[in-house]
């Protein structure tokens, strides 16, 4: 015998004030006896632990609570009932309404980062009584916001110059590049929507060595305001190559860089009243690394300034 969930939606992509519809479906050889079925949707802002690290972020762990967003329970059937063999479908609803829920603050994006994590699950349980084991099954569904429901209207694109010499750069390089002349000039958006790519352009003006290539990391950072104390950690989340060998001088590369949906969110603040306050915001990166020759740049993408 079997259960699973499945969403009308098969994107699960849902936003506030939307209904949520689903099945919870079983496959049984016999018949079924159960005292109610229930399902249970839950949304947290969690700390997680990653496998093998031990960091600071990490000790915060016992500290720090989980931030509850939603949680609420439906009872699809409240008294005893028998499910029959074969296939059996099991309709329930609800709706993402922060009114309904008692739950008066707002529906955070889904974010799956390396630290921290806002994840909204369904949970279907099948209830047996005390002798007999409970059947469950649970589903993730992911959650945006609405652009209409922003507070203030979408903020225009903005960009910023940046460049890379010789003289920019704080750790060792190759003899040819202290010698000769190395410059490479562009701009980047610094405000765009997290379903916009972040686009800009690089021009390599001259380099002193071959190019072998070029790449845009983004780097994803993490913190934590626990007390007085505010711990970060970064990570990198991607890497897009937008050239691949000697790039010709005076040349204009577009930089196209579309974000990892579930791996970014906008900069958000939240947290408890009881002396522990959980702080999350993602700040990007955007550095071009120029083939082994270890030359780099930091261009600042602020999250702050990312709209949804």
């Amino acid at each position: 015998m079997s259960i699973e969930l499945k969403l009308s939606r098969p994107s699960r992509v849902y936003r506030p004030g939307e209904s949520v519809e689903g099945k919870i479906i079983t496959t049984l050889t016999t018949p079924l006896s159960y005292h109610k079925i229930l399902v249970t949707v839950t949304g947290a802002v969690n700390l997680q632990v990653r496998g093998g690290v031990a960091g600071v972020i990490e000790s915060l762990y016992s500290a720090v609570k989980p931030l509850c967003i939603i949680k609420k329970s439906i009872e699809v059937a409240s008294s005893a009932g028998k499910l029959a063999p074969g296939r059996t479908e099991i309709p329930f609803s609800f709706s993402l309404s922060s009114q309904e829920n008692g739950n008066h603050g707002a529906f955070y994006e889904t974010f799956h980062g390396g630290n921290i994590s806002i994840q909204y699950l369904i949970t279907a349980d099948i209830m047996r009584g005390y002798l007999h084991k409970s059947l469950s099954a649970t589903l993730e569904f992911i959650v945006e916001s609405d652009k209409a429901s922003l507070a203030g209207p979408p903020v225009s694109p903005e960009s910023v110059r940046f460049y890379i010499t010789q003289d920019t750069q704080k750790h060792q390089l190759l003899p040819e590049l202290l010698t000769g002349r190395f410059r490479i000039t562009g701009k980047i958006l610094t405000e765009c929507s997290l379903m916009d790519p972040i686009r800009g352009e690089l021009v390599v003006e001259a380099s002193a060595v071959p190019i072998r290539s070029i790449d845009v990391q983004l780097l994803r950072i993490e913190s934590i305001l626990a007390g007085e104390r505010i711990i970060a950690d970064t990570s990198v989340i991607q890497t897009t190559q937008i050239a691949d060998g000697d790039v010709c001088k005076s040349l204009t590369l577009p930089i196209y860089v579309i974000l990892p949906r579930l791996l970014v969110c906008p900069t958000v603040r939240a947290g408890s009243t009881k002396g522990w306050v959980c702080e999350w915001n993602c700040d990007f990166k955007v550095h071009s690394t120029i083939g082994r020759s270890k030359v780099g740049t930091q261009a600042f993408v602020e999250s702050e300034n990312l709209c949804t």
